[in-house]
């Protein structure tokens, strides 16, 4: 399942990397060390040592051909991999690969990477032969990471050079337990190399960004699997209902609000299970599994993609599990004006519940 999240992931991303008139590209390699971010208790004894590694990235520029390109200054897209060292035996090594972005600001000198995709993890959970590592519960992992870098481009023919500091995230949403999941918080330094000999100028437009729409309303149907952090209670289906009126406010964003209603079979299990297992707890093993939320988002817009993120709070609660307040953030893609696919990753604060995919409609 983790695996068709990421894949969908780099296949919306790359989707949008069509032929443009005016392209150059260039590579740049990254050494990076630094630590592993005690985000909970549980994973102390996993850190051991300094994780380091590389990544080594391909990445086409864009001049403007396209309306989205200027009014974004310009973006980079391309394709990366990653070797990660966790100094540690029982975390294993991650090898991964990502679809990226890079947005620049301060005359193109402060560099915002993002990118998404696969890593393989060497040694996985095994409730036998590496019951300890509670990180990964499974070789393929959702893979995420963050870069800023101060970069000069050229700055010795067609070599330049970038440093700065990059956050990398590994975890596959609770999909299989276990999942607590790992994240690096590293210094980088690296060079580039431009293959092309210069660069065209850029394009220039008229680009008229005082935009609005009249209010739209969304229905959206989101499923999956996951399991709850309890080993061995095996996967579970989940369905997602929402309704939500969005309003555009530029060319570049839109506000929403609406309602989830959750079908979560885990959480059915769950509460039959601890009903059981802590009878000093008095839990009805008949209580109501369902949930209802209200939400307020914001949707970004990137040509045929957006991001999403969503605030919400659970009006209909009747099981305690990880609190009443939720956050979604995940990609849309649209296909015309009105039909949209979504992969979304819901959790409570830092826990991941699950990995949403969808598809909507916007009327």
């Amino acid at each position: 399942m983790k695996l068709y999240f990421s894949v969908f992931l780099i296949v919306i991303a790359t989707s949008l990397f069509s032929q443009e008139k005016k392209e150059t590209s260039y590579i740049d390699v990254n050494y990076f060390s630094g630590n592993i971010a005690l985000h909970n208790n549980y994973i102390l004894h996993l850190i051991q040592g300094h994780p380091e590694g590389a990544i080594i990235s391909w990445n086409k520029k864009t001049f403007g051909d396209k309306d989205w390109q200027e009014r974004y200054n310009y973006p980079d897209y391309g394709v990366s991999f990653s070797y990660q060292d966790l100094k540690n035996e029982t975390l294993g090594n991650n090898y991964a690969l990502y679809a990226h972005y890079n947005f620049y600001f301060l005359k193109r000198h402060l560099m915002l990477r993002i990118g998404q995709g696969l890593a393989y993890n060497t040694n996985p959970y095994d409730k036998y032969d590496n019951y300890k590592n509670i990180a990964f519960g499974s070789s393929i992992l959702s893979a995420t990471y963050v870069m800023i870098n101060y970069k000069r481009e050229r700055v010795f023919n067609r070599f330049g050079i970038q440093a700065g500091l990059s956050l990398l995230h590994y975890s596959n949403a609770n999909v299989v337990a276990p999942n607590s999941s790992i994240n690096t918080v590293a210094l980088n330094v690296g060079v580039t190399y431009n293959i092309d000999e210069e660069d065209p100028e850029y394009s220039h437009a008229d680009i008229e960004e005082k935009y609005t729409e009249p209010i739209k309303y969304n229905i959206a149907l989101r499923g999956g699997v996951n399991e709850s952090d309890i080993i061995g209670m095996g996967q579970s289906v989940f369905y997602v209902l929402s309704a939500y009126a969005d309003k555009r406010l530029s060319r570049k964003s839109a506000v929403q609000f609406g309602t989830d209603v959750f079908f979560s079979n885990f959480l059915k299990d769950l509460i039959e299970y601890n009903a059981v297992a802590f009878p000093e707890e008095h839990i009805d093993p008949d209580t109501d599994y369902k949930r209802v939320g209200l939400f307020a988002g914001h949707e970004l817009f990137i040509n045929k993609l957006s991001v999403e993120t969503q605030v919400g709070y659970y009006v209909y609660y009747p099981y305690d599990f990880e609190g009443r307040t939720y956050l979604r953030i995940g990609l849309k893609r649209y296909f015309g004006e009105r039909w949209f696919g979504a992969v979304t990753l819901k959790s409570h604060g830092a826990k991941a519940e699950c990995v949403e995919f969808g598809v909507g409609i916007r009327l």
